[in-house]
């Protein structure tokens, strides 16, 4: 019986055992880094993007000394 309050006293304050991440939050987790990271390839593989780094390394790499 005591350990039955303890718990409800634990629920009712909003200290309830839920001590990190479940597997479901991983896996949105995952999914959502997941989708960023193909937005992204997707921008800097593009020819807009792609042609400013080159143009932007050329200009870096011709710097006299």
């Amino acid at each position: 019986m005591k350990m039955i309050w303890l718990r409800l006293r634990g629920v009712l304050a909003g200290r309830g055992s839920d001590a990190g991440m479940s597997t479901s939050e991983y896996a949105m987790g995952t999914i959502a880094a997941c989708a960023f990271a193909a937005v992204l390839y997707k921008v800097v593989t593009s020819d807009v993007v792609s042609s400013a780094l080159q143009t932007t390394i050329g200009k870096a790499l011709d710097v006299p000394f």
